[in-house]
């Protein structure tokens, strides 16, 4: 058979592509054998080219002069999406570096399969905006006419949750009511499915998809809670100014510590401030070290360490966090840190869980396995509270990177003829 389809999971922090493989599926490798790549793009103005994934990183970290950009899903369905971004001396409008992307994912699937791919089931979240329809419908439009734009003449969607349920599915000997739980790098997606070997088969499955929600809170929501509690307070966060001992304004290390608002802090106007009150300072030493990660443009690397840290705690009781000076200052946090940082998240992914559950018309009592997928279901603080939550439920661990793209792949199939 020649499939001319692929799923693509557009991830905030990482993406994947499933397409046919024999007689079922696989993630096709993106970079050298990897099957996922980091969803950002780094400009070379050294080379002329656009990177992408952990090479485009390494670069970056290494000192190309260049311009790097991640979490490119995040700005869908926000104002961002109509605004344009330097990249070098020219002026590129955000859907196009977008658009770049998932050509780039488009070209490596094709180039594993040999043939040209214009049919593809892209993944979307329950929610791109929470609260807000219209924002949500426009995210979803604005996806599809960059992938359409790409040379994809034929898109359909599927929520990712549902996506994960479909590939853990061939994996069922038996049917059972299970909550699927993606906790990826933006959103946090729950479905509530029927799953069965004889269900499998079937083509339509709406009436197995008993309840789905989600909340806008994901893997960089955690990054930057961390970041706040732990690295911003060692850049002068916290530090009174003035006579009358205002704090310091709490706006510069949000954005420092967000993603895609970190370019924004590069500008003669902060630097001004900065060095305005600095003399003003309690502590003119912690505004120092702020004014040298501005001046060095350092905000990704500092992004970079705490994202490490944060990955770290998945597998130790402690780690550091390197903050990136001339002078390097090691932050030691631990799980606990953690845990306490992202409380307030996690008790939203709970009540996420239980909209769903409500969605569903059911009890937690009657499910029966819970599906984990999503890099965040890696950290421990969440993946026990999950449990805690539905202790009758048997957890399952699936392909924490790879079950989306892999789902996407059958529904494509089904979609598009296998």
């Amino acid at each position: 058979m020649s499939a001319s389809f692929c799923g693509l999971d557009f991830g905030t922090s990482n993406s994947t592509v499933g397409i046919v493989s024999g007689n079922g599926f696989a993630l096709c490798p993106l970079e050298g054998e990897q099957v996922t790549l980091p969803s950002s793009i780094f400009f070379d103005y050294e080379e002329h080219r656009a990177r992408f994934g952990r090479d485009g990183t390494a670069a970056y970290i290494d000192g190309t002069e260049g311009r790097l950009l991640r979490a490119l899903k995040s700005v869908l369905g926000s104002s961002l999406i109509e605004e344009t971004t330097q990249v070098n001396r020219r002026q590129v409008p955000v859907r196009d570096i977008i658009g770049l992307f998932l050509r780039h994912l488009k070209h490596c699937a094709e180039a594993r399969l040999g043939r040209e791919i214009d049919q593809v089931v892209l993944g979307r979240p329950v929610r791109f905006v929470d609260h807000d329809d219209e924002a949500d419908r426009r995210a979803e439009a604005e996806l599809v006419a960059i992938a359409r734009a790409q040379g994809f003449r034929h898109i359909e969607l599927q929520f990712e949750p549902v996506a994960a349920a479909l590939d853990y599915e061939q994996a069922v000997t038996r049917e059972e009511l299970a909550l699927i739980v993606d906790l990826g790098g933006g959103t946090s997606d729950f479905a509530v499915t029927r799953l069965s070997p004889a269900h499998a088969r079937q083509a339509d499955r709406g009436t197995d998809i008993l309840g789905r929600a989600g909340v806008h809170i994901g893997g960089t929501d955690f990054d930057r809670r961390l970041s706040l509690a732990h690295a911003m307070p060692e850049l002068g966060l916290n530090v009174l100014i003035g006579p009358k001992k205002l704090p310091m304004p709490i706006r510069l290390y949000q954005d420092l510590a967000t993603w895609h608002r970190i370019p924004s802090l590069y500008t003669a106007s902060n630097m001004n401030y900065l060095r305005s009150i600095r003399p003003q300072a309690d502590r003119p030493d912690l505004i120092d070290r702020l004014m040298e990660l501005l001046r060095e443009r350092n905000g990704h690397r500092l992004a970079s360490a705490v994202e490490a840290g944060k990955i770290a705690l998945s597998a130790r009781e402690e780690a550091a966090i390197d903050l990136p000076f001339h002078q390097p200052l090691p932050v030691t946090v631990t799980r606990a840190d953690l845990e306490a940082a992202l409380a307030p998240d996690i008790a939203a992914i709970i009540r996420g869980i239980d909209e769903c559950l409500a969605l569903a018309g059911i009890g937690g009592e009657a499910i029966q396995s819970v599906f984990l997928t999503g890099g965040s279901t890696a950290i421990p603080a969440i993946r026990r509270r999950i449990l805690a939550h539905l202790p009758g439920a048997r957890p399952v661990e699936g392909d924490i990177f790879g079950s989306v793209g892999l789902g996407l792949a059958i529904d494509a199939a089904r979609r598009f003829g296998r």
